[in-house]
């Protein structure tokens, strides 16, 4: 899954992953994409959010201005969220509220970080890397999401890398993992691009637009 817009339950995303035991948690991954080329098309991966579009694909690429996600953020993130293709490619519900947002901007602490992309002063899109606590401390879980009118520029794979520069340099995490729709095959370019490889298969795990999808498990390890 991957692009669109949705904003639901803590921290922009529903993903889907195993932790060692087998156990089936749920992410907030955007993965929203369909896309770049990992976003060729506007939808979100669960990124989990992934992205996916149902636009034509762009090769034009945009150097976006990233920066730390502010409370006056809520109403434009809001209405990313609920865009059509954003949504696809997430476990987002339809209707997201602004004061659902609002929240989870003020709920955020310091084991997230969150940014968004800009350009001319629009909010584009949203990344966000949550560290894991206790024995999971070495593991941090990503979520990505963009504007429907603006995949398959670049800008998904600017937040990545920014995103991955704090986990690597900043946050010394050894694993990144994420969630993503099977047949999200722009997101999975995208992460498989920035060092990202599949571990599992969710079989039917997720449900949107009345039809159950299998969603993929993926990691990016520096041991």
């Amino acid at each position: 899954m991957t692009s669109g817009a949705s904003c639901r339950a803590d921290h922009l995303r529903a993903f889907h992953r195993f932790k060692g035991t087998g156990e089936l948690l749920y992410l907030f991954v955007l993965t929203q994409f369909r896309a770049e080329t990992a976003y060729t098309s506007p939808r979100i991966a669960l990124a989990g959010n992934a992205m996916t579009s149902t636009t034509s694909p762009s090769s034009e690429k945009i150097e976006p201005q990233l920066r730390a996600v502010r409370p006056s953020d809520a109403e434009a993130l809001c209405a990313i969220f609920n865009m059509p293709g954003f949504r696809q490619g997430t476990l987002r519900m339809p209707f997201e509220r602004v004061e659902q947002v609002e929240r989870r901007i003020a709920k955020s602490g310091q084991e997230t970080t969150w940014i968004v992309a800009e350009l001319e002063g629009k909010v584009v899109g949203h990344g966000n890397l949550v560290v894991q606590g206790s024995r999971r401390s070495h593991v941090g879980e990503i979520n990505i999401g963009l504007d429907d009118a603006f995949v398959g520029k670049g800008i998904g794979s600017a937040i990545l890398g920014a995103l991955l520069d704090v986990a690597d340099n900043w946050r010394a995490l050894k694993r990144v993992e994420l969630t993503v729709y099977a047949d999200n095959e722009p997101a999975i370019r995208l992460y498989t691009s920035h060092g990202f490889e599949v571990e599992g298969r969710h079989v039917k795990a997720g449900f949107t637009d009345g039809q159950y999808h299998d969603l993929l498990s993926m990691a990016r390890l520096r041991f």
